[in-house]
């Protein structure tokens, strides 16, 4: 598994490429290399990949309004567990995605963006923000147990 955090250029937001190299047999994905790009498309629709893609979108959601943990992050010094405080990152897009792997191998994937909707428009993110991106795309692995 492989993860990319791949940022707009001049605009707020992020992409996130999760590359699936191990199989999953909860999710009934069990053939993961595929020789060409058309034939991972049969595993972008199968219930398996589609059952994967709804907890990605719980647990990303739950991340989302709990981030993990950061110790220099400067949203930590005044923590709030009330659940009032807005969130720091909208996601616009997750859905599936083609990974071209080692050896002219094709993966499915996820493809999650993440906006930053309190950042100035026409803007990068900055490398702060992007740390905090990566930080939620490892946690989001660990949890749906891609790792």
């Amino acid at each position: 598994m492989s993860i990319r955090v791949i940022p707009d250029q001049d605009q707020p937001s992020a992409a996130i490429e999760i590359s699936l190299s191990s199989p999953l047999p909860d999710y009934d994905l069990l053939q993961l290399d595929q020789p060409t790009p058309r034939d991972v498309d049969a595993v972008l629709v199968s219930q398996g990949f589609r059952d994967l893609v709804d907890d990605a979108r719980g647990v990303l959601m739950d991340l989302l309004a709990h981030p993990p943990f950061q110790a220099n992050s400067p949203e930590h010094a005044n923590l709030d567990f009330t659940h009032s405080a807005p969130l720091a990152f909208e996601l616009t897009q997750l859905t599936g995605a083609i990974c071209p792997g080692d050896d002219e191998v094709y993966r499915p994937g996820l493809w999650i963006v993440l906006r930053d909707p309190h950042a100035k428009l026409k803007t990068t993110l900055p490398a702060a923000t992007q740390e905090r991106i990566s930080a939620i795309a490892a946690e989001l692995t660990r949890r749906l147990g891609l790792t």
